[in-house]
């Protein structure tokens, strides 16, 4: 997550507070979407970012999740997220995820 997104997040956090707050994200990869994940919940693991030392838990979740994918209009879901769907490992995405949530989530 680059810094100017880390910023934002963090200035959301403190305008709405961190229980209002859910990050969602599209990552094309298991191990990206868990690095994103990481630094919303438990702060910035390269310690490079606003986010540094900064432990939100935030409810964070990735666009192809079946909890998130749910949530869609199916067509509107079809139409921008199902191609890419198709080559990636959602699976790996959703442990990836779900693990994260686990050890650091404090608002799912």
């Amino acid at each position: 997550m680059d810094l100017e997104n880390q910023k934002r997040v963090k200035e959301f956090s403190e305008q709405y507070g961190p229980e209002n707050i859910v990050v969602l994200l599209g990552a094309s990869e298991g191990e990206a979407s868990g690095l994103a994940a990481e630094t919303v919940t438990a702060g910035d693991p390269t310690f490079a970012g606003p986010l540094a030392g900064v432990s939100l838990g935030l409810a964070v979740y990735h666009v192809c999740e079946p909890v998130v994918k749910e949530e869609f209009d199916p067509a509107v879901y079809d139409e921008q997220v199902s191609m890419m769907e198709m080559v990636l490992d959602v699976d790996d995405i959703c442990k990836e995820m779900n693990s994260i949530r686990e050890q650091y989530c404090k608002y799912c």
